[in-house]
């Protein structure tokens, strides 16, 4: 054998371990197939993750699917096409029916749902909404905040006139005047005032925090969460070690986000959006899946889905989501 013979053999040899390699170190991670919301409250933490290769470092490899709403995302999930799922007030909606597993928190949606009204319409105050056409998505954040809002100012939800659209469509509709009032959440308040100068923001969910909250986070497929627990495990330390940074960086986490993610909207929306949530740190979080307060929050969310869905028979927070994952993995 030559100089030349054994310098390409050798290569070949190299070559052919590499090649061999390559493919191992790419099984060596585990895919997920994950369903988001494109809102700074549900996807905030998972961009953050990805370009700070917080789920790479646990070995994990997330291929991503961008959802309109939480109806959408759980159909994909119970269809079998997500392994798992992030989105809003809708985690306590198909869990509460046997469909999904939840077992992370993201935020809590403190004010990213609100109440806009029009003035030039005559709607000045909670007691003007009788009678009149409120346009929203429902079964979403936005209806679960606008059935407390309107009970908390004693008005029946059966005294106004739902209108369920698509939300583009029904903040189009109160642009266009033909509803006086839409229940949205961020960022599509940003359109709101910017077409209706004259629009006011009757109400957002802050107004009933703590004592009610919408809260958002992840949920697994059935057949999913059991055997892939480990799995699930790495996801949650991804997901705080982002978590962690945008609550100590949040500046400049959130201008990161805005130039690697949420080009088209400007700086300013994307920090009101940021401000509309509120959000802890993964160790504050166990005192809240420990002592019951993540439970209760998701139980209330249910019993407004179920008693409008006239479900009487379905499945409690307490069953449908195990914080027991969580205090687990986050030491």
């Amino acid at each position: 054998m030559d100089r030349r013979q054994f310098l390409t053999t050798t290569a070949g040899l190299a070559l052919g371990t590499f090649t061999a390699a390559a493919p191992a170190i790419a099984q060596a991670k585990t895919k997920v197939r994950v369903g988001y919301l494109h809102t700074v409250a549900v996807d905030g933490q998972i961009w953050t993750g990805m370009d700070r290769g917080s789920f790479e470092k646990q070995g994990l490899d997330l291929e991503l699917r961008q959802f309109n709403t939480g109806l959408e995302i759980f159909q994909a999930l119970i269809g079998g096409s997500l392994d798992v799922l992030a989105t809003g007030a809708v985690l306590s909606n198909f869990p509460a029916r046997g469909q999904g597993k939840v077992f992370l928190i993201n935020d809590i949606e403190v004010a990213t749902a609100q109440l806009w009204v029009r003035g030039d319409q005559g709607i000045k105050t909670f007691a003007d909404l009788k009678g009149k056409r409120i346009a929203t998505a429902t079964g979403t954040t936005a209806h679960v905040f606008l059935d407390t809002a309107l009970r908390a100012n004693k008005v029946d939800p059966k005294e106004v006139e739902l209108v369920n659209q698509t939300m583009p469509a029904a903040v189009t509709a109160f642009i266009s005047g033909a509803v006086p009032a839409v229940a949205l959440w961020v960022p599509f308040n940003v359109t709101v005032r910017d077409k209706v100068p004259g629009a006011v923001k009757l109400a957002d969910a802050s107004a009933y925090y703590p004592k009610a909250a919408i809260i958002g986070g992840w949920a697994a497929a059935n057949d999913y969460y059991e055997p892939n627990k480990e799995t699930l495990a790495k996801l949650i330390r991804g997901w705080a070690d982002a978590n962690d940074y945008i609550v100590a960086n949040s500046t400049e986490a959130m201008e990161r986000l805005q130039k690697g993610h949420y080009s088209q909207t400007p700086m300013a929306d994307i920090n009101e959006s940021f401000k509309a949530q509120k959000m802890f740190t993964s160790k504050d979080w166990k005192r809240m899946y420990s002592d019951g307060t993540v439970t209760n929050w998701l139980q209330q969310s249910t019993d407004f889905f179920m008693a409008n869905a006239g479900i009487k028979d379905f499945t409690p927070a307490s069953k449908y989501f195990d914080p027991g994952l969580y205090l687990k993995t986050i030491v």
